[in-house]
């Protein structure tokens, strides 16, 4: 909802008149009163995605002298996390943990509630997470090119697990598989345990998973990760290639986060929201806590992040549309 200009000149007046408080945001953004701010996360609470959103959420509000509130709301894919958001007012107290399930949900959905592009206005970027080709420890795979070789020899015959349908791993599974050239039935389980468990019993060849939840299983050689699908190698595991240096140039796949506002948020909380979040970003204990998560850091400018949305809405759509997957 759009303030008129005669209600946005009295909540500036209204800012100004309380920024006595001693709170720096009060007095440099202007519309934001001292409500707290409500951090809508469309996972569950304990999730790498949620600790994310807590850990700037939390250096933010000691910056802002703004209490920010995490509200999880799991469910649909997204939806209604998003649909809260989407129909909330636009004047800063209600943002959203956007992410690449936005992208995905666009091409997924047969309608959703809202415009992803129209009803939101991007703040920033938080974090990568980084994707693998995983195999058994003990696999017969210990590099992609042996499991495309196999693939290609044996039509048909290799599994690649996955969680659930829509989820950006399955469709990761789904691009990886069509840009490899290779045969392969992409197999959904549901949920990262369930996918570990199937790896681990040779129910399924390799697995396409974020590194966060698998990362120890790596290292404790239960795991092997033929290949990352990022653009750079990860951070923890620097001696495994990307996929592009396998022998697929170009290909590059990444789970991702962000912060997002109603559309027709003032560009004013918009500006500040954007420096608070590169701000918290930025801290050595934030920096250090999401790398121990197995998340890259990486803040945007609010352009930037629609243009990112922009371009996985039309990659996901066309991979979706490609693999068949029926529309929810």
């Amino acid at each position: 909802m759009k303030h008129s200009r005669r209600s946005f000149v009295g909540l500036m007046l209204t800012a100004a008149a309380s920024s006595s408080t001693t709170s720096t945001w009060a007095a440099t953004a202007g519309p934001l009163s001292s409500r707290p701010i409500r951090l809508v996360v469309p996972f569950g609470a304990g999730g790498v995605a949620d600790l994310v959103a807590r850990s700037v959420a939390q250096k933010m509000s000691e910056s802002m002298g703004q209490t920010i509130v995490v509200d999880n709301k799991p469910g649909a894919g997204g939806v209604v996390a998003s649909d809260t958001v989407a129909k909330a007012t636009a004047d800063g107290h209600t943002l959203l943990l956007m992410s690449n399930g936005n992208a995905v949900s666009v091409g997924l959905f047969k309608s959703l509630p809202y415009d992803t592009i129209k009803d939101f206005a991007p703040i920033s970027t938080l974090g990568y997470f980084d994707m693998a080709v995983l195999a058994p420890g003990n696999g017969k795979f210990k590099t992609l090119a042996e499991l495309v070789a196999y693939a290609k020899a044996n039509p048909g015959k290799v599994n690649i697990g996955t969680i659930n349908v829509g989820s950006t791993q399955h469709l990761a599974g789904e691009l990886l598989k069509t840009s490899l050239g290779i045969d392969a039935q992409v197999v959904p389980f549901n949920g990262t345990p369930a996918v570990v468990t199937a790896l681990r019993g040779n129910q399924v060849d390799v697995a396409v998973e974020i590194l966060p939840p698998v990362l120890s299983q790596i290292e404790g050689k239960a795991l092997r990760a033929l290949a990352v699908m990022g653009e750079k190698r990860a951070a923890g595991l620097p001696d495994v290639p990307t996929v592009a240096e396998s022998g697929t140039p170009g290909f590059q796949v990444a789970s991702w986060n962000a912060l997002a506002a109603p559309a027709g948020t003032p560009a004013e909380i918009i500006t500040r929201l954007n420096t608070e979040a590169l701000a918290a970003l930025a801290s050595p204990d934030v920096k250090k806590r999401l790398q121990n998560l197995g998340v890259e850091p990486r803040g945007s400018t609010p352009q930037a992040q629609a243009r990112l949305l922009e371009s996985e809405i039309k990659r996901w759509s066309a991979v979706i549309q490609r693999a068949g997957i029926p529309k929810q």
